[in-house]
């Protein structure tokens, strides 16, 4: 039976895309994916959807979303590290990845998020399959 997983962060335009898009790519068989945001945002970071592209990650499609948008209750819930507490969402598992935010830097800096991302994902694929949630 497939995990639902959402990945939070304030406004969902760059990790939470980047975790949506690896977890969507390699946990398509345990996973139900959803991101959000708490606040709106005009879109994804144009450097997210390029480095992401770049390792094969197709982000066509991608756009923020709120957490309204996503469903009511969750079986595990993924912030980013923003340093915002997240409005409460229902979840049986909730973890903060602390990732440091890229926007606005060097193109390195989202690689750099995009490889710690595309790990903890990997990861907690495997902890699913190994029944730890």
């Amino acid at each position: 039976m497939k995990k639902t997983v959402a990945f939070i962060c304030v406004h969902n335009s760059c990790r939470s895309q980047m975790a949506e898009g690896w977890a969507k790519k390699l946990g398509d068989e345990v996973l139900d994916v959803y991101s959000a945001g708490t606040e709106n945002y005009p879109e994804v970071k144009p450097l997210a959807v390029e480095v992401m592209e770049e390792a094969g990650v197709k982000m066509n499609g991608h756009y923020p979303k709120l957490l309204t948008d996503i469903p009511d209750e969750v079986d595990i819930l993924i912030t980013m590290g923003c340093n915002v507490v997240c409005p409460f969402v229902p979840n049986s598992h909730n973890v903060d990845w602390g990732l440091d935010d890229p926007s606005g830097g060097p193109i390195e800096g989202y690689r750099e998020a995009r490889d710690i991302i595309r790990e903890k994902v990997e990861d907690l694929i495997k902890r699913i399959k190994n029944n730890e949630f």
